[in-house]
């Protein structure tokens, strides 16, 4: 994928796609089930009161598997990526779902300063030795159906994704159908992600949100969004 920058040092890119799930082992069952691979265990975000189970997509990208943890704290404001939303937990009873990706970039701060996203909040996070800066929206919730993605800053090395199992999954496509797919690709454009997914209006066979195909060991499979 490309970059909106042409110098390196303030690209934007790609970090990792998040599918959430009811259960974490319903997610990690489901993934496993349709890519044909073994899911590799995460860890505990103690304050968001949730866990993660990781896929490799290669060395500088992953999918990541998450759900609310049965077992751990409820956090003392909305938790990430919308999961507290009750039509997000309903879905997810149905089938774990793509519900958005995130971004990396070397300045946080600068990034949504220079974007017109609204309020964004940056927190510093932490599991186990992997620590890192990302952006909330106030109210927890994702930004126009999970296709402006929350931006992540690495404090640690090596990127996570270099840790994680190679079981031959990569990233083919990742792209978004909105009702006004202009205005997102302004909004990308100014986190300097406009060529790292690919936006259109809906479709018969495309509703709106995100969807993301992956190449297995098995041949392409699609991860439906929400």
């Amino acid at each position: 994928m490309k970059t909106d920058s042409p110098n390196p040092q303030d690209n934007a890119v790609l970090d990792h796609l998040v599918v959430a799930a009811e259960t974490l082992e319903q997610g990690s069952d489901y993934i496993g089930v349709l890519f044909g691979v073994p899911i590799q265990i995460g860890g505990r975000h103690l304050n968001q009161g949730t866990h993660n189970q990781l896929l490799s997509l290669g060395p500088s990208c992953y999918l990541e598997i998450i759900a609310i943890d049965p077992d751990g704290t409820a956090p003392d404001r909305p938790r990430w990526f919308g999961l507290d939303d009750p039509d997000l937990q309903r879905a997810l009873a149905e089938q774990p779902r793509l519900i958005t990706w995130v971004a990396r970039c070397g300045d946080i701060g600068d990034r949504l300063a220079r974007a017109d996203i609204g309020a964004h909040e940056v927190r510093p996070m932490q599991r186990a030795d992997l620590r890192w800066r990302m952006s909330f929206t106030p109210d927890g919730n994702l930004l126009e159906q999970g296709i402006i993605p929350p931006l992540i800053q690495w404090q640690s090395e090596p990127h996570p994704a270099s840790r994680l199992t190679d079981v031959g999954c990569r990233l083919r496509s990742l792209s978004a159908a909105h009702t006004d797919p202009d205005r997102v690709k302004r909004l990308l454009l100014g986190l300097g992600l406009s060529q790292q997914i690919e936006v259109h209006g809906p479709r018969p066979e495309s509703p709106p949100g995100l969807s993301a195909v992956i190449e297995t060991p098995t041949g392409p499979r699609s991860i439906p969004g929400h």
